[in-house]
């Protein structure tokens, strides 16, 4: 069974977007955390998207700009599998990706039930989601120091308490923090 992972940027108040759905103040990364990521981009997998962060992320990942900046990052972006949750898009022209229509938990269901470990990466309804569902194998946070005084919390409306035990923590010259997270 794969296994299923999310990431996601939160500030200090918990929110993975502002009160605008702005998400620039989670890019602060420094040349530490670049190498983190580009390292992390090395593991291969299947990535799982929710519509909004598809938009945001497939016109940065297939630029020039992307390439030349982290060349492995936008490779293994632009190579690896993906699935994006839609219920507006029809098709996607961004190099195998695929659109999930059909009800959400069974489609990751059958994402773990196959060979390829899967991570969604930022998507917080998503996350959410399969968390509660009891389908989420780990959460790793980037806790950027940062309030945002609102915008769209994780775990807001989730329909009962989730408990999670603390793998281990990275901490960045930047001040960000990483923590990995296994549910309960």
């Amino acid at each position: 069974m794969a296994a299923l992972t999310a990431f996601i940027s939160l500030s200090l108040d918990g929110c993975y977007a502002d009160a605008n759905n702005d998400m620039s103040w989670a890019h602060t990364q420094d040349a530490e955390q670049a190498e983190f990521t580009a390292g992390n981009a090395k593991g291969g997998g299947r990535l799982v998207f929710g519509r909004v962060t598809y938009a945001m992320m497939k016109p940065f990942w297939t630029s020039p700009q992307a390439a030349q900046m982290m060349p492995d990052v936008a490779a293994g972006m632009n190579d690896m599998p993906k699935t994006v949750f839609s219920r507006s898009l029809a098709s996607s022209d961004w190099r195998n990706t695929r659109i999930a229509t059909e009800d959400f938990v069974s489609e990751l269901e059958t994402i773990r039930a196959g060979d390829l470990d899967a991570s969604i990466l930022g998507s917080g309804s998503i996350v959410a989601q399969a968390a509660t569902a009891g389908l989420l194998d780990e959460l790793q946070v980037m806790l950027v120091p940062v309030t945002l005084g609102g915008g769209k919390r994780l775990f807001d409306g989730i329909p009962r308490a989730l408990s999670w035990k603390r793998e281990d923590v990275r901490q960045f010259s930047n001040g960000n923090l990483f923590i990995r997270y296994r549910p309960r």
